[in-house]
């Protein structure tokens, strides 16, 4: 269990915990949440050990294990499933034991070292290290590939894969979903429902808070407060408080001036004196109720566009792609045909790798399409947001110089007024007040950095925006702010985004990039869902099968190399006798791994109906809890979907065991 009693915490001069007492049981998934700068990385660094409480008593179990997400960018040139592979902190240990052991020639030593290594994982742990990595987006054919290949981005999933690959008790995620798509994103909410220890997270991604966490800490002006459930409940609960104190607040108001009229009437009688030094005492002792202070909340607008072309855009037989260095194409995504209307809310959907990027870039004008035509509307004007767009912002100047230089390449095309009093009112209204107009960029944090890129955009009055994961390092409230401006915004829109409440509250239609094409996609969100689970499942046999492809192969390749004779030589008698007692072994073989296979292959069919039955009867009770029903009917309701879940979960796990117990025997039997 964590307790923080009476804890105080400061930074510098500034407080971020005054007093705060609260307690975090073992197992519970707590999403922390707050402004940004209200103090939720400090928590993190006390939970971690990096900071030290100022007053009062923390306490953490001493035994209790801890992993947490490295926040720098790794530099090696150790292989992604080594690097991740290392993260299992036990598993090195007893490995270094054992290393110690043998150079000893400590043979009891050793045999205790093999049963730790038992204990410790050590026969499945590379595959749990490359289940990881597939998970959050990488291909099996980077499993291999240096650290040091990989962008950015990239290299923080390993540093999120090598996190999860550690053994704890407490597990601390800071935005684990910064970095990632929407199909990894899927990925990660289902492996974390299925942590076993106490976690918290930071996040501003309301829907994934929801999937994961049940009880909600908020930091809120030094304030630590802590609220059972979600955050969609933590809201509910929080809405209900603050109108309870409001409440209360004008009723102590009303008390209190009822009071303070009584000792002014009669404070001067001596008949009266008494009771009215009576109601000062009354009055001084009441424990006053602090009125409800509305945070200032950030809101801004898209400018009304000077033009709305229709169609904005169509592209017409359309190959997208990228040349090489040496002037070599390679096609990604072929056949395309849609047009972008005037008005459009448009979602572009698609598992990792799939050609989003190369989609999105190719419509912003930063590549070319290889072949086909893009018709663009007259008067076509993108406001594009890209995901590294951040890293463009040049570092050593301020928002101001920003604004200027922007002005003056717009030039005569400039839409909005640019002299520097003007632009100074503007980035006014995105937050960038007084001295933060002069302030370096390089020093922001990525929150101010996208804030920055929106302003940037939106004083351009674009009528096309072209949104690429612009909800990156922004806190939820910002995130509301850009919901509720796209919706207002007159143009059209383009989204790609992993944040789920955005897509589902922006966009009314969905673009599907998969397989090398781009088409329509008729579902929902929740149907997008299932389908990346269903294609993440698709991809990982595929690459199984392609491994035990070419396994086969190479068998078969040395066993025909084996059994060749020289080009020269005739073939004896002998030989050919070998060749049909090789091609006799080979059927017997087949015919083994077929009566060894077979019953498992048939618990798999079963566990495949039975998991299709499960899903349509966990949606038609998720449909009935949505109904109004008897309190009764809801708890048995809740029960059954609880028991649906739990058997869900099992042969889930059952199927892998299956699948990995058939590839062995398949490896075994080639060999």
């Amino acid at each position: 269990m964590i307790t923080l009693k009476n804890v105080t915490l400061r930074r510098g001069t500034k407080v971020v915990l005054d007093s705060v007492s609260t307690t975090i049981n073992p197992g519970e998934n707590v999403g922390l949440v707050g402004r940004n700068g209200a103090g939720k990385s400090s928590l993190f660094a006390l939970l971690s050990g990096k900071l030290h409480e100022d007053g009062g008593d923390f306490h953490i179990p001493s035994s209790w294990r801890m992993a947490e997400v490295a926040q720098n960018m790794p530099e090696t040139d150790q292989s992604a499933t080594d690097f991740v592979l290392e993260g299992d902190t036990r598993l090195a240990e007893v490995q270094q034991q054992l290393a110690e052991a043998e150079a000893s020639d400590d043979g009891m030593a050793i045999a205790h070292a093999y049963s730790d290594l038992h204990d410790a994982g050590a026969h499945d742990a590379v595959a749990r290290a490359q289940a990881l990595i597939l998970g959050l987006g990488f291909r099996v054919s980077e499993l291999d590939n240096p650290v040091n290949s990989f962008s950015g981005g990239w290299r923080m999933r390993l540093q999120l894969a090598r996190a999860l690959m550690c053994p704890s008790d407490l597990l601390l995620l800071d935005e684990p979903t910064n970095h990632l798509d929407l199909d990894a994103l899927v990925w990660l909410e289902a492996w974390l429902k299925r942590y076993a220890g106490t976690m918290i997270v930071i996040s501003h991604d309301r829907e994934f808070l929801d999937a994961i966490t049940n009880v909600t800490l908020q930091i809120q002006q030094g304030e630590l407060n802590r609220y059972g459930g979600n955050y969609s409940k933590f809201e509910e609960l929080r809405a209900q408080q603050l109108e309870l104190q409001q409440a209360s607040f004008a009723k102590q108001q009303e008390k209190m001036a009822h009071l303070q009229k009584f000792i002014d009437r009669f404070k001067a009688k001596a008949s009266k004196a008494k009771q009215a030094q009576s109601r000062v005492k009354q009055l001084e002792r009441m424990e006053k109720i602090g009125p409800v202070l509305a945070e200032a909340e950030f809101t801004f607008e898209f400018k009304e566009p000077a033009n709305l072309p229709n169609p904005m855009l169509a592209i017409s037989d359309a190959s997208f792609g990228y040349v090489d260095d040496e002037g070599v194409p390679t096609t990604i995504l072929s056949g395309v045909n849609r047009s972008v209307l005037a008005g459009q809310r448009i979602g572009i959907l698609g598992a990792n790798g799939q050609g989003k990027s190369t989609l999105v870039k190719t419509i912003a004008r930063t590549m070319k399409a290889l072949s086909g035509s893009i018709t663009e509307g007259k008067g076509l004007n993108i406001g594009y947001f890209a995901q590294q767009e951040l890293d463009v912002l040049r570092p050593n100047e301020n928002p101001l110089e920003h604004m200027i230089r922007l002005a003056k390449e717009l030039g005569a095309d400039a839409k909005q007024p640019s002299r520097e009093q003007d632009l100074r009112s503007y980035l006014g209204s995105f937050n960038f007040t007084g001295d933060m107009v002069k302030q370096a960029v390089g020093t922001m944090s990525g929150g101010e950095k996208a804030r920055l890129v929106l302003a940037m955009i939106v004083w351009q009055r674009p009528n096309l925006l072209l949104l690429d994961e612009p909800t990156n390092h922004l806190d939820l409230a910002t995130r509301e702010a850009l919901a509720m401006a796209l919706n207002d915004f007159d143009g059209t829109v383009m989204l790609v985004s992993h944040d789920r409440a955005l897509l589902r509250s922006v966009c009314e239609d969905f673009w599907m990039v998969g397989r090398g094409v781009v088409g329509p996609f008729d579902g929902d969100l929740d149907d997008y869902q299932r389908y990346l689970l269903e294609e993440s499942r698709r991809l990982r046999e595929e690459a199984r099968q392609a491994e035990l492809g070419d396994l086969a192969a190479s068998k078969a390749v040395a066993m025909v190399v084996a059994s060749t004779p020289a080009p020269t030589a005739p073939v004896p008698e002998a030989a050919q006798g070998d060749q049909r007692e090789l091609r006799k072994q080979a059927a017997q073989s087949r015919q083994a791994l077929a009566e060894k296979t077979r019953p498992l292959k048939n618990e798999l069919e079963q566990i495949d109906k039975r998991l299709a039955t499960l899903a349509a009867e966990r949606e038609e009770l998720e449909a009935r809890l949505n109904q109004p029903l008897p309190p009764a009917e809801i708890a048995n309701c809740g029960k059954r979907l609880k028991s649906c879940n739990d058997e869900t979960a099992k042969l889930e796990e059952r199927w892998l065991e299956i699948s990995s117990e058939l590839e062995e025997i398949s490896a075994a039997t080639m060999s």
